[in-house]
């Protein structure tokens, strides 16, 4: 049970597009008409991703002109990297814990 774990955040980057998009964030930010060509997806269902991702707070927007580019958030991903090192040291301390069958 990962109840110490964003599950609404790994329900959003569990989407493989979502996490192309994250991957190609990491390196620099774009715009739609990249993240398009990167991504072979149709601009629509990406700005449908990229919408998603917002909400989350994963990727944050700046207007340039005509063009909107998206920018990741580095903060919301060492938070999820965090609560899993947690989960990681629970389980570490606990290897030796084993409940007995009824």
């Amino acid at each position: 049970m990962l109840t110490s774990v964003d599950t609404e955040l790994m329900r959003v980057l569990a989407d493989p597009l979502r996490l192309q998009i994250v991957t190609l964030l990491a390196r620099e930010t774009l715009c739609t008409t990249h993240l398009v060509e990167e991504t072979g997806a149709r601009q629509t269902n990406l700005s449908n991703h990229l919408k998603v991702l917002r909400e989350a707070g994963v990727v944050e927007t700046e207007p340039c002109g005509r063009f909107t580019y998206y920018r990741l958030k580095p903060e919301v991903l060492d938070t999820l990297a965090g609560q899993f090192a947690t989960l990681a040291d629970t389980a570490r301390a606990n290897a030796d814990s084993k409940r007995s069958c009824p």
